[in-house]
């Protein structure tokens, strides 16, 4: 099992100018490593008694270039470029290593068909991280003791540990993050073990969850959680720095004064969501043992005219920080085909349609009448247990389990960023 903590680290002036330095270092190799690939692309990407003499010169045909070239290609750099002996080799080659499977993301489809996209040229300062690939090893170039990091050819620096370590996990590698409010440490952690799921036979409790934009979650007893939407409470002060921006001089100090300012404001809208993401996964985590979600496509959404709503939610970065901590808590989440959750009648079956105004289900078969989202939530919950094998009554869940107020999440309904 894999986890990442991440604490807050304290370098001095001196380690900053140095962190900085290997990061401008490392982005320049990792350009001119990508530019390698793209001309060897350029020049072998079709047999050469195919080649157009006119639109595409027959040149040296050039070796194939990989990782394992462009890594032997390291000593030579450090030669023509002395100040890359003063970047930890291993971090050099995990460099090369990002770029590497950036690229094989693009050239070769995965499982299901998908590519990524073409890698791009990095721009001055959008290298933010390095990575120590080992920890507390006598061949590392990173050693955390009693609260100090300690980093080759860089020097030591206090870590602020707002939490401690779990027992039991070894320390496997190191990264090293610029954010817009200081230097981070990312601490990767593995233990053998591996929590197991719950046997389905010994399930007692389990819910559905719809996920909207007027309430955040609705589950299949009728709780509710408000929507925290971080971004649209911050996007007039953030369309205001943006606007001053635009009238300073691009890379003078004053800019990057208020650049810096402007990544702070998203800093901060980023941690407000992602903290009342796990608050509210933890809280479903630890009264559930079975937890129905949908299967979203979350990026055909995004294209709606409702897309700016529907990101600063962030449904499905919250299913995926839910998987996670259910992963740990040995809680089962399931996902199902959201196609006709809403329209289908979770009491008989019926078809009933409806539009984004209409907020009530109203079934014109059998007479019932609840919450449209409730009704949501009870159908993903039936077909997560069909899937799994598990029988559920119409009303949804197992037992006698009763619907509870929103107050027992501890939300009053008030939203707080």
């Amino acid at each position: 099992m894999l986890i990442t903590y991440c604490y807050r680290i304290k370098p001095n002036p001196e380690q900053v100018v140095i962190m900085d330095n290997w990061l401008e270092l490392l982005r320049r190799h990792y350009n001119y490593a990508l530019g390698q690939r793209l001309d060897w692309l350029r020049r072998t990407r079709c047999q050469i008694d195919r080649c157009s003499t006119v639109s595409q010169p027959i040149g040296e045909i050039p070796d194939k270039v990989d990782y394992y070239t462009q890594q032997s290609d390291l000593k030579q750099t450090k030669q023509l470029f002395p100040n890359y002996k003063n970047i930890w080799a291993e971090s050099q080659q995990v460099n090369l290593q990002r770029l590497d499977k950036a690229w094989k993301k693009w050239l070769f489809p995965d499982k299901s068909g998908k590519r990524g996209g073409r890698p791009k040229f990095k721009k001055s300062g959008q290298m933010r991280s390095f990575v120590f690939p080992r920890v507390n090893n006598p061949k590392a170039g990173a050693f955390l003791e009693n609260g100090v990091l300690r980093l080759s050819k860089i020097g030591p620096m206090p870590v602020i540990m707002h939490r401690p370590l779990p027992v039991g996990f070894n320390l496997k590698q190191a990264t090293i993050v610029k954010k817009a409010d200081g230097w981070y440490v990312c601490l990767s952690l593995e233990d053998d073990t591996v929590p197991s799921p719950l046997p389905l036979d010994e399930v007692k409790s389990t819910v559905g969850v719809d996920v909207g934009l007027k309430e955040f979650l609705t589950t299949s007893l009728g709780e509710t959680v408000p929507a925290s939407k971080p971004y649209r409470t911050a996007q007039n002060h953030l369309a205001r720095q943006q606007k001053f921006l635009s009238r300073k001089h691009k890379g003078s100090n004053g800019y990057k004064k208020l650049q810096n300012k402007i990544a702070r404001i998203h800093q901060r809208v980023g941690r407000v969501r992602e903290n009342f993401h796990y608050n509210t996964a933890h809280k479903l985590v630890k009264r559930y043992d079975l937890i129905a979600v949908e299967d979203l496509n979350i990026r055909g959404l995004a294209r709606t005219p409702l897309g700016k709503s529907i990101l600063d939610v962030a449904w499905g970065s919250f299913i995926h920080k839910l998987e996670a901590v259910a992963v740990k808590c040995s809680v089962h989440v399931v996902k199902v085909n959201p196609h006709g959750t809403t329209v289908d009648c979770s009491n008989c079956g019926a078809k009933v349609p409806k539009t984004l105004s209409m907020r009530t289900h109203e079934c014109h078969k059998c007479n019932a009448v609840i919450d449209r989202d409730e009704n949501a939530a009870r159908n993903i919950l039936q077909r997560a247990l069909n899937a799994v094998g598990l029988m559920v009554s119409a009303g949804g869940g197992l037992g006698d389990a009763q619907p509870m107020k929103p107050e027992a999440w501890g939300w009053n309904g008030v939203q707080t960023t």
